[in-house]
């Protein structure tokens, strides 16, 4: 077999193009990213909105957004650290607190579009999957009304992957909860089991209220009192027993669901003593440096 060497000449090299930079830093998937933007041209303009899911070292974002030809917009937008004014200030990244952001962000949005009393969603959480057909078309709502349909957006992961059980989906179903038309199926749901094809519910309404991580608060409280005291130290502060998350997150529930009005923007007046200090000529850099030299010089000497 004949080995030959492959050379990228000039031609090659002049019709190279370089891939989009945000392809280029792994940050956007482009081919996802067609898929959920690009619309019908029969629908006359009418935009796509997406549920966009992304997760910080501390927090949960949850936005409504829409793009256009210059760039994306935001029609509603909730993070989890807005929850603290809902009685919930610390464990702001886990499955739960996914769970609340999205129920705020889908109420605060239909607050806004005026749908949130005709679209109340699933104020009881059993953790089913809701849907009805109308016509020939499924809408995950409990009930469509005949005057305006619900308000409909797709799941946007970004580059994450979409494991069953993932915190994503936990957003998700506290969007859908909230009234918004997401279409979704219980497979990757936690507690869904791929080989029986069956959806244990229960196990998935102990994720939304916190179950898992009051048995590993009891687990580490017994085996390691230390790790305990370091770990939950938030929840300690608190107050929280594990045995009291389920109520506190339905207490949540409930505040969210009463006001999911974002707060008050604060007035930011910035510091204005801090003074840039005057750039230094090149004959100030050079005798600042000469005083430098003699100084260790004269060290030196001092030493000898």
């Amino acid at each position: 077999m004949v080995f030959s060497r492959v050379q990228k000449s000039k031609a090659y090299f002049s019709r190279f193009q370089v891939k989009f930079r945000r392809r280029r830093e792994g940050r956007t998937d482009y081919r996802q990213r067609k898929r959920l933007v690009c619309q019908d041209k029969n629908k006359y303009q009418s935009p796509k909105y997406r549920l966009v899911v992304r997760f910080t070292n501390k927090f949960v974002i949850c936005q409504i957004v829409y793009s256009l030809i210059d760039g994306d917009r935001i029609l509603a937008q909730a993070t989890s650290n807005e929850l603290a004014r809902y009685g919930l200030e610390c464990g702001l990244k886990n499955y739960a607190a996914a769970y609340c952001t999205g129920l705020l962000v889908a109420r605060r949005l239909l607050q806004k579009v005026g749908l949130d009393e005709i679209y109340e969603g699933n104020t009881e959480v059993d953790a089913e999957v809701v849907s009805c057909e109308v016509g020939k078309k499924t809408y995950y709502v409990d009930e469509v009304d005949e005057d305006k349909r619900p308000f409909r957006a797709l799941l946007d992961v970004g580059c994450r992957a979409t494991t069953t059980g993932c915190r994503i989906f936990g957003a998700l179903k506290g969007a859908a909860d909230g009234g918004l038309d997401i279409p979704h199926s219980e497979k990757r749901f936690p507690g869904y089991d791929r080989d029986d094809k069956e959806y244990d519910a229960d196990m998935h309404r102990e994720r939304i209220f916190g179950g898992h991580v009051g048995e590993y608060m009891e687990y580490l409280e017994e085996e390691d009192n230390t790790k305990y005291k370091e770990q939950f130290a938030g929840y300690i502060a608190a107050g929280h027993e594990p045995d009291d998350l389920e109520e506190l997150y339905e207490g949540v529930h409930e505040a969210i669901r009463e006001d999911p009005s974002p707060s008050d923007k604060k007035d930011y007046s910035p510091d204005k003593t801090f003074k840039r200090k005057a750039k230094l000529s090149i004959e100030e850099r050079k005798a600042r440096v000469q005083a430098k030299k003699d100084a260790k010089i004269a060290e030196l000497e001092a030493e000898e």
